[in-house]
């Protein structure tokens, strides 16, 4: 790993990370990406559909052409999590890896997106990986032939429904509400789906098994009874940001804990921006399009920041 100084290390490997070095590389600006899974969260969606110019793409064929446009310049990805951010004496910023390495540079653009909100009931965690999981596209294939349920109402729930529909003998969608939220896309896709069922006005109590899942015990019952049999649930009900390491060094945030920006993504400490979903900017509209445009903008300014 080089120990040169960059210009600028983009923390987080998703879609703004990665429109934030593209515009870097075309700025001439030496930068690397820093992050656990390339294309974050974006590379686990199963179709996307709102990407212009791309109708029908997957969040993997998305994250290979992407990445492949970013190294196209050069750029590095180093597929590692940031432990810590620090000031160095020479004024320059220090982020230490999780490997141990350390790299240094002149600014930081914080990209690290939001992270899976957990269900917060007896049994998710002891069967996480034997049968709770929070990513459809990752554990479907597991499935072929069960049954499974999707707890949520919103896109990334509906849009899990209908992969599982492809591989599982029956899906169930369990929400909370009566009137799921996802757009009508995937809505009339779902109700036309005959594998896939919806349970309204309902939570999942507790997840029980022995070994893995077996059923989920119901605060409302369905069908006359109050568990549902199952083999697999899939956990979509939102996100939340992942914003524990920016606290430490002073990054103002807000009552939800995202960082809070200017217009053109610089936070409340000199010398680091953010951009995408872990931001206040775009009205928090939570999409690959406002991630990859507050990237490109926080890079506009990082370079007229070094110039000067």
């Amino acid at each position: 790993m080089t120990k040169n100084i960059y210009d600028l290390i983009i923390i987080g490997a998703g879609p703004a990370g990665l429109s934030a070095s593209l515009y870097a590389s075309r700025y001439g600006l030496k930068n690397v990406i820093v992050g656990g899974i390339s294309g974050g969260l974006t590379s686990q969606i199963h179709k996307i559909g709102n990407w212009l110019g791309s109708p029908d793409i997957s969040g993997m064929d998305f994250t290979k052409n992407s990445t492949e446009h970013i190294k196209s310049f050069g750029t590095e990805i180093l597929n590692y999590l940031v432990d810590e951010i620090n000031k160095s004496e020479e004024g320059l910023f220090e982020v230490l890896l999780s490997n141990g390495n350390n790299i240094k540079s002149k600014t930081i653009l914080i990209a690290t997106g939001l992270k899976h909100r957990k269900l917060g009931v007896p049994g998710e965690e002891n069967f996480l990986g034997k049968g709770v999981s929070y990513c459809a596209t990752c554990d479907g294939f597991f499935y072929r032939d069960k049954i499974v349920g999707i707890v949520g109402g919103n896109d990334s729930a509906v849009s899990a429904a209908l992969f599982m529909s492809d591989i599982a003998a029956h899906v169930y969608i369990i929400y909370r509400g009566e009137n799921l939220r996802a757009e009508n896309f995937w809505l009339e896709a779902a109700q036309k789906n005959k594998k896939i069922e919806i349970i309204r006005n309902t939570n999942i109590k507790e997840i029980i098994g022995d070994k893995k899942v077996e059923e989920a015990s119901l605060d409302n019952t369905h069908q006359g009874k109050d568990s549902l049999r199952l083999d697999g649930i899939f956990i979509e009900i939102g996100f939340i940001p992942s914003a524990e390491m920016l606290k430490k060094i002073g990054i103002d945030l807000d009552e939800e804990g995202y960082v809070k920006i200017e217009k053109d993504g610089r936070t409340s400490v000199k010398g680091i921006w953010a951009a995408g979903d872990i931001t206040t900017g775009s009205n928090k509209f939570k999409q690959i399009i406002t991630a990859a445009s507050e990237g490109a903008i926080a890079t506009s300014s990082i370079q007229e920041y070094l110039r000067k």
